[in-house]
């Protein structure tokens, strides 16, 4: 069976037309859809890719699923969610860099009307569509709007969540509840005893798919949970945080050694592939306590998410739906090597005094915001530990390495590290029982997300998005990859964020980073006999190089990549 290019949905009515899809007589109920996004997370993260973090519910839904080892993403948050929404190159989608405006429509930092997201496509086949968490696909984040580009704009009948992107887990800057800003002081349908972002992901997503049972259980729905989880601020629980207690007291190396050796124990790395070099030796690092003790953090935010996904499961077990589910987990780019919150403030805030917030007050900053709610500084630096909320803090570029074990790079980057990172599909009901616990080598991309999901549903792409007509989506069908067949892809996979270039056909793959005031330079690496990318071959292939760098170029030219720095357009 070959693979189902995107565009072969490319029909049905515009989307303010299109009515509501009924099952053929006979036909399988529609499943239901969680999709799971995690943010700033690298490849050996979870315990199922390899980690020493306890992560129960990942590892079941990938022993009860399938595990892709070749899946990729955009390398940053906000191109990446673009392209998942809408099964299109982020560039295409306007959402080529981050949420400036550029002036370019690859770049204007808002999802643009010639694209439809995936809730968008499945409302016409009578789907319900529910987001928990980060958005982060507009420019516009102002309480009082335009919200044209806000979820419930967008194809979504609830939304709970921020619409930017990072922010305190204790504190989150444009907390929204459906269309309007709220705060966790003021928010009259969520009052835990103690609020933590993650949570309160969570919880959501779980009253999501309790009242859409006792509503519209004979509808099928689409749930989008998009997590903050492991992006920093390192914030954490401390009865979280004391579950990792002295794990990391021995630096990188040793756990580093540790994933690898599970990865290729679990049949996730060929025992080929050297791992990629350190940037720092443990030894040569400063500070011991203070970088132990932000990784520590960093797996405790891992841990409470995993928590958290347990209850959407356990909710979907109660009402006897998990099987009929599609359950995909996916992570929007490698570890993060930023410097964020790792240079200490204590000068700029000596002495410095806040008004308290209130209740009904809104962060006016997003990194870092400058003030706890209740009024103290927020600490950066060696001299600020990690976990509480008047601390920001990034776990910095050794813990990111291991995060991203065994590849090179890091979130920016072209490199394995950057664009490389889990993804897990559990749906006992529609993959065959052969396919339990399978794991799957087939290059694959965010781009795919959408027609996998439209073919599932039976649902098609639309043509129309009112008056706009719609790009033709880019990916391909990957219901044959996780039915164990193979999957046919017409075109090179291609990449481009701040000047760093990548592009994946076949085996092959091609990398430039960008360098001040250089001209590209690609780096050749194969796939299949070093994924690590430790031997360069370009030098030794200039034809094969050239030949795939005009593919890059075409694909470039198509989707409106533009030079960096990109120097604004004149409107």
């Amino acid at each position: 069976m070959s693979c189902t290019l995107a565009f072969a949905f490319a029909c049905g009515a515009a989307l303010a037309a299109a009515a509501p899809q009924t099952p053929e007589p006979g036909r399988p109920r529609r499943p239901n859809v969680v999709l799971i996004m995690a943010d700033d997370m690298g490849f050996s993260d979870i315990g199922c890719y390899g980690s020493e973090v306890r992560t129960p519910t990942l590892d079941r839904l990938a022993a009860e699923g399938v595990r892709m080892t070749q899946f990729y993403n955009t390398s940053r948050c906000c191109p990446t969610r673009a392209a998942l929404l809408t099964g299109l190159y982020s560039h295409q989608a306007g959402i080529g860099l981050m949420t400036g405006d550029r002036g370019y429509a690859a770049y204007r930092g808002d999802l643009n009307r010639r694209c439809v997201t995936i809730a968008e496509a499945l409302r016409p086949a009578g789907y319900k569509n529910y987001m928990a968490g980060k958005w982060h696909v507009t420019r516009h984040v102002a309480p009082t709007g335009p919200k044209h580009n806000w979820p419930l704009q967008r194809g979504f009948d609830r939304f709970y969540g921020t619409i930017t992107g990072a922010g305190s887990f204790f504190d989150p800057t444009t907390l929204c509840r459906d269309n309007t800003y709220v705060t966790p002081e003021n928010d009259a349908e969520y009052q835990p005893e103690r609020f933590y972002y993650t949570d309160a992901i969570s919880d959501q997503a779980v009253r999501f798919v309790k009242e859409h049972g006792e509503r519209d259980r004979d509808e099928p729905f689409f749930l989008y949970v998009a997590y903050t989880t492991a992006h920093w601020p390192m914030h954490a629980l401390e009865e979280d945080i004391a579950k990792y207690d002295g794990v990391y007291e021995d630096g990188f190396e040793p756990i580093r050694e540790a994933r690898l050796k599970r990865a290729r124990a679990l049949g996730l790395l060929d025992a080929s592939w050297a791992m990629s070099s350190i940037p720092k030796p443990w030894e040569q690092t400063a500070n011991h306590a203070w970088e132990s003790r932000n990784m520590q953090v960093y797996a405790a935010m891992i841990d409470r998410m995993d928590q958290g996904i347990g209850r959407i499961v356990a909710e979907l077990e109660r009402q006897d739906r998990l099987d009929d589910t599609i359950v995909i987990y996916l992570q929007d780019n490698g570890g993060c090597a930023e410097g964020m919150g790792r240079q200490s403030n204590a000068e700029k805030i000596r002495g410095k005094s806040f008004e308290p917030l209130g209740k009904d007050g809104l962060q006016k900053k997003i990194w870092p915001p400058m003030q706890t709610r209740d009024g103290r500084a927020v600490r950066t630096g060696p001299q600020a530990e990690a976990g509480p909320e008047d601390t920001y803090i990034g776990y910095g570029r050794g813990w990111a390495n291991v995060s991203n074990t065994p590849f090179r790079g890091y979130k920016h980057d072209a490199y394995e590290g950057g664009i490389s990172t889990p993804f897990i599909v559990r749906w006992p009901n529609g993959l065959p029982a052969k396919q339990r616990g399978a794991i799957d080598d087939t290059p694959a991309h965010l781009i795919d997300v959408m027609p996998t999901l439209l073919a599932a549903a039976g649902a098609s792409y639309p043509q129309q998005n009112g008056a706009e007509a719609v790009q033709p989506a880019e990916g391909v069908d990957l219901l044959p990859a996780l039915r164990g067949l193979a999957v046919a892809r017409p075109e090179a996979l291609c990449f481009e964020h701040h000047g760093n270039l990548g592009l994946r056909a076949g085996r092959w793959k091609m990398v430039s980073t960008y360098r001040k005031e250089r001209p590209i330079s690609w780096e050749l690496y194969d796939m299949q006999t070093d994924r690590t990318e430790l031997r360069n071959l370009a030098s030794e292939q200039p034809e094969r190089v050239e030949a795939l760098a005009r593919q890059w170029r075409q694909w470039a030219d198509r989707v409106g990549v533009q030079p960096w720095p990109i120097q604004p357009k004149q409107r």
